[in-house]
């Protein structure tokens, strides 16, 4: 190799070296200092070990006729957006499964700001997943536009810029995991929330506007940690997990990805014969839906979004031998299994997302339908609940429905698809029980004159669970599978075995 040749590499490792946080000690320490990880710690936690292939490393902000441009080589390393293909969880899911595209907004680069290279990056990297359909991790921290970048002479707005296009068009070809952690302001808070799945650790703040645009607006003067903080939007549904920090964050990513890629090899079954006794004696009484998921899955199995938000019904992702289902499950615990109006959202929008990505689905049930009543119907019921169906009428994947305990109404019907026969596979526990509305109401509605007619309050009591209990006969499990509104009635301990063999019968 000729001196000149050796030069020309020293050159372009020391370049390279300008991008890398050895070199950028400084933004290193202050990113630590707040106990944050750098984006290339985070990208390093991310992905496979030596699977990152970058694009576009060596650019610098579009600011040469301001600034002196050594200085950008290291304070503006890759123009603050590293892009790069990679493999994720390949010794987990196999190499051929694990391809995917990552990308990290980098706040120690002018505040995680989108310029003009930045955006060129971005581009770059969706360009790849429309040609390629690979799943892409995004972590968002970052103020949104720069107005900075003097370089650029040839835009007045930058409103024909097409990254935020670009990364919606994604939806349902690409899988697209967003993770932030800090302040996610403007331009980054509209690619983190037309992510798939939404992720945010404890310490992030997400707003449409930060505090200059919002004080530039005549709307007052607030600090970045007024706008948005994490907990309200996971309180109120519009994340899908709040992570304790970006290590705990990344972790769930992953295993979020996980389901995506498929099956595992190595799994381990849970004891399946507790599921004879978790169903209380008493029909009144709720129960822990989480301990059957969690027994009917495989172990450590279970991912649980949205936990706080529409908590009458579950929804998340498990595995069966190793084979990853979506999950919807009532929580009878909450509203006694009824699904309101934030529920049916939940569930909706799940349905689509794993419906676009060919999950197979399960669906547990034991709820006495949908949420009635004028506050019910204030918050748009008719509407919303009418998505769930909606959304329900367009899932291809395949869906198995097993009913615990209740099947009641228009909501049995909406977790199950639409009807008891769009599912794959319609089962019922032995001590399922059935009907157009809840028994309760069904007798005191339908049998309103007679009871009213008894002479005393002990009487009217006396005929009402005498109607309650024969009612209970009539639209017990057995009686409806005899009608062959399911298909089957089946043991609680045969639950597991029966969902996989539906749906390997299926091919799913």
């Amino acid at each position: 190799m000729t001196n000149e040749k050796k030069t020309s590499l020293e050159k372009l490792n020391s370049r390279i070296e300008k991008t890398l946080d050895k070199k950028r000690a400084v933004a290193k320490s202050k990113r630590q200092s707040k106990g944050y990880r750098t984006a290339r710690e985070n990208l390093e936690d991310l992905v496979d070990h030596d699977s990152f292939i970058e694009y576009g490393q060596l650019a610098v902000a579009a600011q040469r006729n301001r600034r002196d441009y050594e200085d950008l080589m290291t304070e503006t390393a890759a123009d603050g957006i590293i892009t790069g293909m990679c493999k994720i969880n390949s010794e987990l899911v196999g190499s051929e499964n694990s391809n995917a595209i990552a990308i990290i907004n980098d706040y120690s680069v002018l505040a995680g700001t989108q310029g003009f290279f930045h955006h060129k990056k971005l581009d770059r990297a969706c360009e790849l997943a429309i040609d390629s359909k690979l799943p892409v991790i995004m972590y968002t921290e970052g103020g949104g536009g720069r107005p900075a970048d003097t370089d650029i002479s040839t835009q007045i707005a930058g409103l024909n810029i097409t990254s935020f296009t670009n990364w919606a068009a994604l939806t349902g070809e690409s899988l697209k995991i967003a993770l932030n952690n800090g302040y996610c302001f403007a331009g980054n808070a509209a690619l983190f929330g037309s992510a798939d799945f939404c992720i945010a650790t404890k310490k992030s703040w997400i707003g449409m506007a930060g505090p200059a645009m919002i004080e530039g607006g005549g709307l007052g003067t607030f600090k970045p940690e007024d706008i948005g903080p994490a907990d309200m939007h996971f309180k109120n549904g519009h994340l899908d997990y709040l992570a304790e920090d970006e290590a705990d964050g990344t972790e769930v990513v992953k295993k979020l990805l996980s389901y995506f890629q498929g099956k595992i090899p190595d799994w381990e079954e849970n004891e399946q014969s507790k599921l004879r006794n978790v169903i209380p004696e008493d029909r009144r009484m709720g129960f822990p839906v989480r301990d059957i998921i969690e027994t009917l899955a495989d172990k450590e199995s279970f991912l649980e979004l949205k936990k706080v938000f529409g908590r009458s019904v579950i929804t998340g992702f498990i595995r069966l031998e190793g084979r990853p289902f979506a999950l919807i499950a009532s929580d009878c615990q909450q509203l006694g299994g009824a699904i309101d109006s934030e529920a049916s959202d939940k569930v909706a929008n799940f349905l689509e997302i794993c419906n676009l990505h060919n999950l197979p689905i399960i669906s547990l049930v034991d709820t006495p339908g949908f949420m009635v009543g004028p506050d019910s119907e204030t918050e748009g019921a008719f509407r919303r609940m009418g998505n769930f169906f909606k959304r329900g009428a367009k899932v291809d994947s395949p869906l198995v429905a097993i009913i615990l305990r209740r099947g009641y109404g228009l909501g049995a019907m909406a977790m199950t698809g639409g009807s008891f026969v769009d599912p794959i596979y319609t089962a019922s526990w032995p001590n399922g029980e059935f009907g157009g509305m809840g028994l309760e109401g069904y007798v005191k509605l339908g049998f309103k004159k007679e009871i009213a007619a008894e002479e005393t309050e002990e009487k009217r009591n006396a005929l009402y669970e005498k109607l309650l209990a024969k009612m209970y006969e009539v639209g017990k499990a057995t009686e409806a599978a005899s009608y062959l509104e399911m298909d089957a009635v089946i043991d609680p301990i045969e639950t597991r075995k029966v969902i996989i063999k539906a749906f390997e019968t299926f091919g799913a």
